[in-house]
C-alpha cells in the first residue's frame, strides 16, 4: 500500500505541473493583457477540473445554491492542505485569493497565483497592509475575495481550526458586502501537511454554509463576525470527522 501511495502522489505531481505547463501559454496572454486576468481566473477552474479528474478524486459540493450570480462575498475557509485552492477554484465565480507570498515560488503555478491572485508576507506589516488594499480593489472591480482567516496551514491538529485573524472581517465590514464561511471537510486526510507529500484516494467536500449579511454593521462587530464564522466552520468539521482519527482533548474556541 506505501508503495501504491507514492506512485499515486508522483502521479499527481506530474498531474500538477504537467497540465499548468500545458496551459501556461494562455495564461501568459491572461496576465500581460489585464483586461483579460478575469479569464485567467476562469482558467485556474478549468485546471482545477482537470487536476481533480486525473486524480480521480471527486469534490462533493453541499449548498452551492448560497453563492448568487453577480454578487460579491468575501469567503472565509479552514486551511489544512494544499489542495484547499484547488478545490475552492472549482467554484464557478470569479474568484481572488489571498495567499501566502511563498506560493509564487512554487514552479509554474506560482507564477499563475502572484499574478492573477493576491500574495502576502504575514511576516511583513507593509505587505498585510497592501494585501488588504489590492483585496478592496479587487472587490470594486467585481471579483469575490478568498481568505484562510487562520493566516495559512498553522492548525497543529487537523480539523482544529487555528485562531482567526482580523483581516477578512475587516474587508468585509468595510465594503459591506457578506461573508461566506466554507468548510473543506477531508483535504486534509487526503494531502496532509506533514512534510511527506502522499496523496491519499478520498471523495473531497466542501460545505458552503449561509451567507452572513454586513450591511450596517460596524468595527464593533468584527469579533462577533469572526467568531459566528468559527463556529460554523468548526462545527461542520467536526460533524464531518467525527470518529476519523483522534482529536485529543485541544481546544477549539477562537481565542
Amino acid at each position: 500500500m506505501p508503495l501504491l501511495q507514492r506512485i499515486y502522489s508522483i502521479y499527481g505531481t506530474i498531474v500538477f505541473f504537467g497540465t499548468f505547463l500545458i496551459l501556461l501559454p494562455i495564461f501568459v496572454l491572461t496576465i500581460e493583457v489585464p483586461r483579460l486576468r478575469k479569464y485567467g481566473r476562469k482558467l485556474n477552474r478549468l485546471w482545477s477540473k482537470v487536476f481533480f479528474s486525473c486524480l480521480l478524486i471527486r469534490v462533493k459540493f453541499e449548498n452551492l445554491h448560497h453563492l448568487k450570480a453577480n454578487h460579491q462575498y468575501v469567503i472565509v475557509s479552514n486551511h489544512f492542505s494544499y489542495l484547499d485552492i484547488p478545490a475552492l477554484g472549482l467554484i464557478p465565480f470569479d474568484l481572488v485569493f489571498v495567499g501566502k507570498a511563498s506560493l509564487g515560488n512554487v514552479p509554474l503555478f506560482g507564477y499563475m497565483f502572484k499574478n492573477l491572485h493576491i500574495a502576502v508576507d504575514r511576516n511583513s506589516l507593509k505587505s498585510r497592509g497592501a494585501s488588504i488594499a489590492k483585496a478592496k480593489e479587487v472587490i470594486d472591480e467585481g471579483a469575490s475575495i478568498v481568505i484562510f482567516p487562520e493566516g495559512g496551514i498553522n492548525s497543529p491538529h487537523p480539523p482544529l481550526l487555528s485562531r482567526f485573524k482580523d483581516g477578512a472581517f475587516k474587508i468585509a465590514l468595510d465594503k459591506q458586502i457578506p461573508l461566506i464561511p466554507i468548510t473543506l471537510s477531508y483535504n486534509h486526510l487526503i494531502l496532509p501537511d506533514d512534510g511527506k507529500f502522499l496523496l491519499r484516494h478520498k471523495t473531497a467536500k466542501v460545505v458552503i454554509h449561509p451567507p452572513i449579511p454586513v450591511v450596517g454593521a460596524d468595527a464593533k462587530m468584527l469579533n462577533v463576525l469572526k467568531d459566528r464564522c468559527y463556529q460554523t466552520i468548526q462545527e461542520q468539521l467536526l460533524k464531518d470527522n467525527a470518529g476519523i482519527g483522534e482529536l485529543s482533548s485541544v481546544g477549539v474556541e477562537n481565542s
